[in-house]
């Protein structure tokens, strides 16, 4: 069974910027693709971004392209999400995601994280 932690969630103002890392245990960390969703209060759990399991392919939604950048290091078990210029709309409950396919990654992964809070002031 494969866990993950994330963190680096936190108040920040619109234009600012954040770093989320998510740690994961249990498995061979370089054997998933990973991702990263958001959830805001009263709406659904929505796709942010995904990566393979070597960081050579990567998918964006398009309200986070340009802003947002997912990147791993297999050597630290660590997938990160970079989000700059952030908006108060990217406010949410941020987690991460794990699946041993990258094509299923945003269509529903197999594993989850606890959740970080973002929260962006205007």
């Amino acid at each position: 069974q494969v866990q993950l932690v994330e963190s680096g969630g936190g108040l920040v103002q619109a234009g600012g910027s954040l770093r989320l890392s998510c740690v994961v245990s249990g498995r061979t960390f370089s054997h998933y693709a990973m991702g990263w969703f958001r959830q805001a209060p009263g709406k659904e759990r929505e796709f942010v971004a995904a990566i393979n399991w070597n960081g050579g392919s990567t998918d964006y939604a398009d309200s986070v392209k340009g802003r947002f950048t997912i990147s791993r290091g297999n050597a630290q078990n660590t997938v990160y999400l970079q989000l700059n210029s952030l908006k108060p709309e990217d406010t949410a409950v941020y987690y991460c995601a794990a699946d041993l396919q990258f094509s299923r990654v945003r269509v529903g992964a197999s594993t989850w994280g606890q959740g970080t809070q973002v929260t962006v002031s205007s």
